[in-house]
């Protein structure tokens, strides 16, 4: 007798039912471990986000700049949960007290080891189609930093030593290598 495999199908629940101290994303049902980010990770996200958020700031901006862990439900349901590194997000009315219901206007990951196919490829391809307005890749490994601009349908490589524009605010750009990651 056959007996058709049942394949496992996970909703935002789990990721809230998993045990503490562990974290996970939701991709279309599949459940995704992440794991602790290492201490170059976490200094980049801190002088990016300290960047974007002084630039907003100053220029008295309404976006509001959140660091993961931060969920972020990108298409307002139950089956994609993913908490990028950094995201920027314009419009408040999709700002609850869980997290962000939408897609962000801005989204940074740092690559690390673990995480170099989802945000090379998964997260890319969720994120542009989800209305997402400009997403980076920064690859410290690599020395690299993609920018992908969903808006005008452009992808600019830059590298740690470059000046990085963001496509969703004018004037503002990030210089890398002033950025210490060692």
């Amino acid at each position: 007798m056959d007996v058709a495999r049942q394949l496992e199908y996970y909703t935002i629940d789990d990721i809230y039912n998993l045990p503490d101290g562990r974290r996970a994303e939701l991709i279309d049902g599949e459940l995704y471990m992440t794991a602790t980010p290492n201490r170059i990770h976490q200094r980049l996200v801190m002088v990016l986000s300290n960047n974007i958020y002084n630039y907003i700031q100053d220029k008295s901006g309404d976006c509001e700049v959140y660091t993961s862990p931060f969920a972020v439900f990108l298409n307002a349901d139950d089956r994609i949960y993913l908490e990028p590194d950094i995201s920027v997000i314009c419009n408040k009315d999709k700002l609850t007290d869980e997290g962000c219901k939408g897609a962000p206007d801005w989204i940074v990951e740092m690559v690390s080891p673990s995480s170099r196919q989802m945000d090379y490829n998964k997260k890319l391809f969720k994120y542009r189609t989800a209305g997402v307005r400009e997403y980076w890749i920064v690859d410290p490994e690599k020395n690299r930093i993609m920018v992908y601009n969903f808006e005008h349908d452009t992808l600019a490589e830059y590298m740690f030593s470059d000046k990085v524009k963001a496509g969703i605010y004018d004037g503002f750009e990030i210089d890398f290598a002033g950025i210490s990651i060692e």
